[in-house]
């Protein structure tokens, strides 16, 4: 699964380069993986290509779409309306890709009222509102690390059963409630690991005594 929204990267730049068919290969190259992983990871699908001719583009950028479920939007509420929650509500790849940001909440009086884009800053407690209007919406936690706990637990209490986390801290959610973390620090610490090894080669080992 972790693979599928690469290839539906891949397939979508393909499409719109006009190109009809792909093959096993071309998709693995492109995806940094071999072809036999790419043939097992899309038989999962019901798709196995022509011999010879390869994968018809529309009709898997279709598949993928499909076991993604992204053949419908999928309305998402930022909940955080700081400078990390302005940018990803004002952020348009999150329509273009199905997921339509509907409103953003935050406790802060001076925030409430404010505009974000094309959105006027509602107060936490219009969150059950907006989960009424909005079948399975999805709530992003862009909160300072001390609040997301609690928002958390205020959206599994109203139904939100898919949480993006991009505060940096670990929230527990019951079963069944799905949380994906995103953490920009992180992700750069471990580039800063392997910057490390390349500007400040590792000292050779010292000769025995």
């Amino acid at each position: 699964m972790a693979r599928l929204p690469e290839y539906l990267r891949i397939l979508v730049e393909l499409a719109e380069q006009k190109l009809r068919t792909v093959s096993s290969g071309q998709l693995a190259s492109l995806a940094g993986v071999n072809a036999a992983k790419v043939r097992k990871d899309l038989s999962h699908l019901g798709t196995y290509g022509t011999r010879g001719v390869g994968y018809d583009v529309d009709f898997l950028l279709f598949q993928v779409r499909q076991a993604l479920g992204l053949t419908r939007d999928w309305p998402t509420v930022v909940v955080g309306a700081g400078n990390l929650g302005r940018a990803l509500a004002n952020y348009a790849g999150f329509s273009e890709r199905g997921f339509p940001v509907v409103g953003v909440l935050d406790a802060d009086p001076a925030k409430i009222g404010t505009m974000v884009g094309p959105f006027r800053v509602r107060p936490v407690d219009d969150l059950a509102d907006l989960v009424a209007g909005h079948e399975s919406l999805i709530g992003i936690i862009a909160t300072p690390p001390p609040a997301a706990q609690e928002v958390a637990e205020l959206l599994v209490a109203n139904g939100v059963t898919a949480i993006l986390n991009f505060a940096p801290a670990y929230v527990a959610v019951p079963p069944g409630v799905a949380v994906r973390k995103v953490d920009l620090a992180l992700e750069l610490q471990i580039l800063s690991f392997y910057q490390r090894q390349q500007v400040e080669p590792p000292p050779a080992d010292e000769p025995l005594g």
